[in-house]
């Protein structure tokens, strides 16, 4: 931020830019409930990029919990979870791990859903994204540092053993904005692991 004008300066309005993106595709992988339509809508406002954009258009008109269930319920094509992606991790282990790491940034995720749930990370990574645009903005460039290299650690250790299974299976899925989501995850776990 320019202290002078008050104003953000380009970088830092990239990094919401770029939270606002990783939390729609949270969102987007979160059941359909009341209010997830306004969310949704709200969320898409802020975004900027094509893709997401219409993943969200198509979400608002079409998606429903019985549709989200066809994906992601029991019997579904899709698992949503990262333990389902990693066979050789003991489960309690990961979500200990995973706990943790929300517990050192202070995240507490919105969604009901398990902590290895595909929303609830694309969420952490969205929230960890805002953090580092908050110290960028306040002049702190080391807290900005911690919070791009867990980012990017995080997107590493976990993202990237759901995103490329979970987009395949979407694709074919036949819920359209799931399988623009799907792709949309795919291609931001892949930009931030080339960082």
């Amino acid at each position: 931020m320019s202290p002078a004008s008050g104003e953000l300066d380009p970088a830092t309005v990239s990094l919401l830019r770029e939270a606002a993106e990783w939390r729609l595709i949270g969102l987007l992988f979160e059941c359909p409930g009341e209010t997830w339509q306004a969310e949704v809508a709200s969320v898409a406002a802020e975004v900027a990029a094509p893709d997401l954009r219409d993943a969200a258009a198509a979400a608002v008109a079409q998606a429903a919990a019985g549709l989200y269930h066809t994906a992601f319920g029991p019997g579904g094509p899709a698992a949503p979870r990262e333990v389902s992606h990693r066979a050789t991790l003991v489960a309690g282990r990961l979500l200990a791990e995973l706990r943790s790491a929300y517990e050192a940034f202070a995240y507490a995720p919105a969604s009901s859903e398990p902590p290895d749930h595909v929303a609830v990370e694309a969420g952490f990574v969205a929230y960890l994204r805002l953090k580092e645009a908050y110290a960028r903005a306040r002049g702190d460039p080391e807290q900005a540092a911690v919070a791009r290299q867990a980012a990017r650690q995080f997107s590493a250790e976990h993202l990237q053993h759901v995103a490329g299974p979970l987009a395949r299976t979407l694709a074919s899925s036949g819920v359209g904005y799931l399988a623009q989501n799907g792709a949309a995850l795919l291609r931001r776990v892949r930009e931030a692991l080339s960082r």
